[in-house]
C-alpha cells in the first residue's frame, strides 16, 4: 500500500482518512518507510522527526482538512516548539539549538491536521538557489541525481518530488519555492508579501522579501493549504488584502480572455538559455489556445534598471542581521569560521552597509514595483520562464574560490525571472508544463497584480487540465521501492 499512497496528492491522501480507509498512523508509517528508503540517495530529510511523527498520528491530531497527512518542514522558516533548527550553521548544531516557540505558520499547519515526519535540507541561510549546504551536504534531484534540487527550499522539494510525503513547506526570499518547484517538476506558489504571518519570532523578514508556503503536486493542494494557513497573526506588520472567497473555488472557475505578458527577456542581463524561452512561448501557445490574449510588453519604460545591486544590499544586510540574531539566541559571536565562505562575505557586506543605503535600495524597489504594477492596467498576467535555465550540475554554485561572491553572482541566471516578485511582493506560481530533452523539469511562471492569488490558482488550473502533469514521476520515486 505504501507505493498506492506516494501516487496520492495531499488532498487524496486526506480523503483516504475521512473516509475511514486508513488511518493517520498507517499513512505516516508508510511515509517514514518511504523516507527511510529513498532519504540516503536524496539526502532531503536532514531531521529526522519519526518517533514525535508516529506518536502524534497514534493520537488525537486536529479535524483539519489534512488530517493525518505526512508533511516535512524546511530546516529554515516555520517550526514547532522543541523542533531543532540549524539553517546549515554549524553553531547552531553543536549548540543543539531547537524553537523556543511555535511559530503561527508552523501552528497552522499542525492545526490543519499536517503530520511532520522530518525536517528538510536547505543552503547555509537559505542563500543559494542549489541545497549543497557543507553541514549536511548536498540534496540529490530525483529526476537526475547529478543535478541540483534547486534551494533553498531544495529539500522539501526533492521529499515531494520523489513520493516521500505529497506536500512540503518551503519558503521564498528570491525565488526559494519557485526555484525547486521549476527544478523538481512540481507547483510552488509564492504569495503576495504577508498573506502568510511570519510571526510571532519575524515581522517582515529583510523589509518584505520573504514569504512562505509549501511546495506540492497538484493545484487543488496548493489552493486547499493556502486556504488552511492564509491570514494575519497578532502583531503583524501589515497585511495582504483578504480574498474574496476561499481559494479551492477558483479551481474551476475557468477564467476567460485574460490579457497575458510574455516576457523572456532577462530581468538582470543575464543570457536565458533557449530552453526555458521555448517552455514559456509554448506555454504562450497553450494559453492562446485556451482562449487567452498573448501579447509581448514593451519594456523600455524600466531602462537600465538592474535589481542585482540593490537586491544585494538587503540581501547582505539580512546575512549579518541574521547572524547577529542568532549569535544572541545562542549566546556565541559568530566568526568566519563558523559559516562558509559565501555567508561570511554577504555579512561583511551587510555590516559595512549604511542606513542611508540601505533605505535607498528599498525606496528603489518599491520605484520599481509601481512601475512592474503599472503593466497591469494593460495585462492580467505575466508570463515568463521560472528560471533563466534549466536544473544545473551539482557543484554550480561553489564558493570555495578566491571570491565566494562569484557563488551568488552566478545565482543571478537561476533568479533571474523569480527575485523582481520577492521586491514588487506581487504573488508569482510555478508550474511544472516541461521538461528537457533529457527529462530534466522546466517550470514556467506566472505572476499576478497584489493580492490576487486567485487569480494565479485558476489559470493554473486550467492550465493543469490542459497540460496534466501530476501523474510524471522521476526516475528515484517511492513506487520503486516496494
Amino acid at each position: 500500500m505504501s507505493d498506492d499512497y506516494a501516487q496520492l496528492d495531499a488532498t487524496g491522501q486526506a480523503e483516504l482518512v475521512r473516509s475511514g480507509e486508513v488511518s493517520p498512523a498507517e499513512l505516516v508509517d508508510a511515509a517514514i518507510a518511504r523516507a527511510e528508503a529513498l532519504n540516503p540517495e536524496l539526502n532531503a530529510i536532514i531531521h529526522e522527526l519519526y518517533d514525535e511523527a508516529r506518536e502524534a498520528a497514534s493520537g488525537e491530531l486536529p479535524d483539519g482538512p489534512f488530517r493525518g497527512v505526512p508533511f516535512v518542514l524546511k530546516d529554515l522558516g516555520a517550526g514547532l516548539a522543541g523542533q531543532p533548527l540549524h539553517m546549515g550553521l554549524r553553531p547552531l548544531k553543536d549548540a543543539d539549538f531547537r524553537f523556543p516557540v511555535d511559530t503561527y505558520l508552523g501552528a497552522r499547519f499542525r492545526d490543519a491536521g499536517f503530520v511532520t515526519i522530518g525536517k528538510t535540507n536547505t543552503p547555509q541561510l537559505g542563500i543559494l538557489p542549489t541545497t549543497e549546504p557543507k553541514l549536511y551536504g548536498p540534496t540529490r534531484n530525483p529526476w537526475n541525481t547529478g543535478h541540483s534540487t534547486g534551494g533553498s527550499s531544495g529539500g522539501s522539494g526533492a521529499a515531494v518530488a520523489s513520493g516521500m510525503v505529497p506536500v512540503g513547506h518551503a519558503n521564498d526570499g528570491g525565488g526559494s519555492i519557485r526555484i525547486p518547484a521549476s527544478e523538481c517538476g512540481l507547483v510552488g506558489l509564492k504569495p503576495t508579501r504577508q498573506r502568510i504571518s511570519e510571526g510571532p519570532l519575524i515581522g517582515d523578514n529583510m523589509s518584505g522579501l520573504t514569504c512562505e508556503l509549501v511546495v506540492s503536486h497538484t493545484m487543488r493542494d496548493t489552493a486547499a493549504i493556502l486556504d488552511a494557513v492564509h491570514g494575519p497573526a497578532p502583531g503583524d506588520p501589515y497585511v495582504a488584502p483578504p480574498p474574496l472567497r476561499p481559494y479551492v473555488e477558483e479551481l474551476e472557475a475557468d477564467p476567460q480572455g485574460l490579457r497575458v505578458a510574455l516576457i523572456t527577456e532577462s530581468f538582470t542581463g543575464d543570457d536565458v538559455d533557449p530552453i526555458v524561452v521555448e517552455a514559456a512561448e509554448k506555454a504562450a501557445s497553450e494559453l492562446e489556445a485556451l482562449g487567452h490574449s498573448i501579447d509581448k510588453p514593451d519594456l523600455s519604460i524600466f531602462g537600465e534598471q538592474d535589481v542585482t545591486p540593490t537586491f544585494m544590499a538587503r540581501w547582505a544586510a539580512g546575512q549579518a542581521q541574521i547572524l547577529a540574531t542568532l549569535g544572541t539566541a545562542i549566546d556565541h559571536e559568530f566568526v568566519e569560521d563558523d559559516v562558509e565562505p559565501l555567508t561570511w562575505a554577504l555579512a561583511e557586506i551587510g555590516k559595512s552597509t549604511g542606513a542611508s543605503e540601505y533605505l535607498q535600495a528599498v525606496a528603489q524597489h518599491q520605484v520599481l514595483s509601481r512601475m512592474l504594477a503599472g503593466l497591469y492596467e494593460t495585462y492580467d498576467l505575466l508570463l515568463t520562464p521560472t528560471l533563466g535555465e534549466p536544473p544545473p550540475p551539482l557543484g554550480t554554485f561553489d564558493d570555495s574560490g578566491p571570491d565566494p561572491l562569484t557563488a551568488i553572482m552566478r545565482a543571478s541566471l537561476t533568479a533571474t525571472f523569480t527575485a523582481v516578485f520577492n521586491v514588487t511582493g506581487q504573488p508569482a506560481i510555478s508550474l511544472p508544463l516541461y521538461e528537457t530533452g533529457d527529462g530534466l523539469p522546466v517550470g514556467v511562471q506566472l505572476a499576478a497584480p497584489f493580492g490576487r492569488e486567485d487569480l494565479l490558482i485558476a489559470i493554473g488550473s486550467q492550465l493543469e487540465r490542459a497540460v496534466p502533469w501530476a501523474d510524471r514521476r522521476p526516475q528515484v520515486f517511492a513506487a520503486a521501492t516496494a
